[in-house]
């Protein structure tokens, strides 16, 4: 098959094929991460692997083939470049089976990879022709472009054809020159059909006598941009996380190393620029996540710096009780690997560097601690539940007579008594209608107004809403005092020293105040500087005591 297609497309070239070809090329396989990318539900180095196979089925055995690949052994490493298969006549089931055992991990060192290629063929000797198969941009910071050049003007006869799998029409305009600038072909891949056809024309022209020299070609239109950085939460890829925020601060390279005058603040994975020529520093933020690595922009082509974040996704979700929703109050501090922390409130989203992360959620009084790991690439969901219960508060004179009073005062205490006797306060607030969110247990809650309080038992109940009433017992006694600038009303029963308690006083000739139910003495001092005046009254719960002291 491959022999009528290799003539078919040497006959499209006008020329024609040899008996036996004597040239020799090396395919070279993107084995990096991103190959695992699927297109149509497939993936793509398993597309490249089946097409391979087809395609080399029906090689010429005289035409001498090798297969080198990149990224297949390890993670992060720009050296990861090795020759499978030596260029040789009659490789191509070799080819087909070394390549069906490449499994993608790492970087994209295509400049290192062509170069390797072109002096194991002895490029500078020999006639050579690299066949570079790839699905992603330079990432180990070289400039396949000026490689390329490098290479043309060194080589006896030396061309690189670049099949874009995938590839974006950007993307694919970024590598093109290794092609163009070696008198090679740049072929756009998007699927398993177009990647066979872009395959048997790039292998017909090692195979067909050389073509002319076509005419010259118009200088490529100069880059809008000459920076566009790539970056990956992972090694490799996202893990399946489809949107984050990146924020991008470029600096200038300091004269002594490091960072120094910040140049710009930009957003979005996106972002490209066009800037000086020079060396920068450039920082990269995913959340609170960060990476930054020197770049320097040459005179001519397309800086592209790669950053890995080693960051993840984590979210919170605060939960009251078992089965409860998010509580949008609840608070939750975080504490990242490399120190930085977060408060936020209800549920949380966060991208956070790998490791350990400390979190803190708290609900009222109810209080939660754990440690999340969180791995690069990986998004890791919590459901924190606090436990608590809810305490709904109010104060009455008497039952079925509220307190609207916005001066109540009411406290929760926890039931249990330090060794000093003391209970612990877990909260307080003013005004009817309070809610305490709390852990499960015993508590008492202290309400007062005016000269009333009262302590009343509870306990809360993880899940559950309990309603405590409190009960003062009280009423009002509303004192005039016409002639009388002070007014101060004592219990009416004194104590074993014979003292009366004082339960409150107040200025300007009058005086409400609320009391608990029984009997008082109310003393005015008159303006005059005459002697005191004194009245009794009873106060009842649940009334008011009108009481005028002539």
């Amino acid at each position: 098959m491959l022999r009528t297609l290799v003539a078919v497309a040497a006959i499209a070239l006008g020329v024609a094929v040899p008996a036996a070809a004597a040239d020799r090329a090396i395919i070279i396989l993107d084995g990096s991460g991103s190959m695992w990318a699927q297109i149509e539900g497939k993936a793509r180095i398993e597309i490249a692997r089946e097409t391979l196979d087809r395609v080399l089925s029906g090689v010429p055995v005289e035409l001498e083939l090798g297969l080198m690949s990149y990224g297949h052994r390890e993670k992060g490493a720009c050296d990861d470049i090795e020759m499978l298969v030596e260029p040789a006549a009659g490789t191509g089931p070799a080819i087909s089976a070394a390549a069906a055992a490449i499994s993608p991990k790492g970087k994209t060192p295509i400049s290192d990879a062509v170069r390797q290629a072109a002096e194991g063929l002895r490029y500078t000797e020999d006639k050579a022709t690299v066949i570079l198969i790839t699905d992603g941009l330079e990432t180990c910071e070289a400039d396949p472009c000026a490689l390329a050049s490098e290479l043309e003007s060194q080589g006896l006869d030396f061309t690189t054809h670049v099949v874009g799998f995938g590839l974006t029409r950007e993307e694919g305009e970024q590598v093109a020159c290794l092609a163009e600038n070696t008198g090679g072909r740049y072929i756009a891949a998007g699927d398993e059909a177009t990647l066979a056809e872009a395959l048997t024309t790039t292998v017909a022209e090692v195979a067909a006598p050389a073509e002319p020299e076509p005419a010259p070609q118009p200088e490529p239109a100069a880059l809008a941009f000459n920076l566009d950085p790539d970056l990956v939460l992972a090694e490799g890829g996202n893990g399946g996380i489809a949107e984050f925020d990146v924020t991008w601060e470029l600096y200038r390279a300091a004269a002594g190393g490091g960072s120094g005058e910040r140049l710009s603040t930009d957003y979005g994975i996106d972002w490209k620029a066009s800037v000086d020529p020079g060396d920068y520093v450039l920082r990269a933020s995913v959340g609170y996540a960060h990476v930054e690595q020197p770049v320097t922009v040459a005179e001519t082509g397309l800086a592209v710096p790669y950053f890995v974040m080693n960051a993840g996704q984590l979210i919170i979700r605060p939960l009251p009780a078992d089965g409860a929703e998010p509580d949008s109050s609840a608070a939750v501090y975080s504490r990242f690997p490399n120190g930085e922390d977060d408060t936020s409130y209800g549920e949380t989203r966060l991208f956070v560097p790998a490791g350990d992360t400390e979190v803190k959620v708290t609900i009222g009084a109810g209080e939660a601690l754990l440690t999340v790991p969180v791995k690069a690439g990986e998004r890791v969901s919590r459901d924190v539940v606090v436990g608590i219960g809810i305490a709904r508060v109010n104060g009455y004179f008497v039952e079925g007579m509220k307190v609207e009073d916005s001066g109540v005062f009411v406290e929760v205490f926890a039931a249990r008594k330090d060794i000093q006797g003391n209970r612990r306060s877990v909260g307080y607030s003013y005004g009817p209608d309070q809610s305490f969110s709390l852990p499960p247990g015993d508590y008492v809650l202290v309400t007062r107004l005016g000269a009333a309080e009262v302590e009343t038992p509870f306990t809360a109940v993880s899940g559950e809403a309990v309603e405590v009433n409190a009960l003062l017992g009280a009423g009002v006694m509303a004192v005039t005092a016409p002639g009388s600038d002070f007014v101060e009303i004592f219990s009416a029963r004194t104590d074993i020293q014979g003292n009366r308690r004082s339960m409150g006083y107040g200025y300007g000739g009058a005086l409400d105040l609320v009391l608990p139910a029984g009997d008082y003495v109310v003393v005015a001092r008159p303006t005059d500087g005459s002697a005191d005046r004194e009245a009794s009254g009873t106060v009842v719960a649940g009334e008011r005591l009108e009481l005028s002291i002539e």
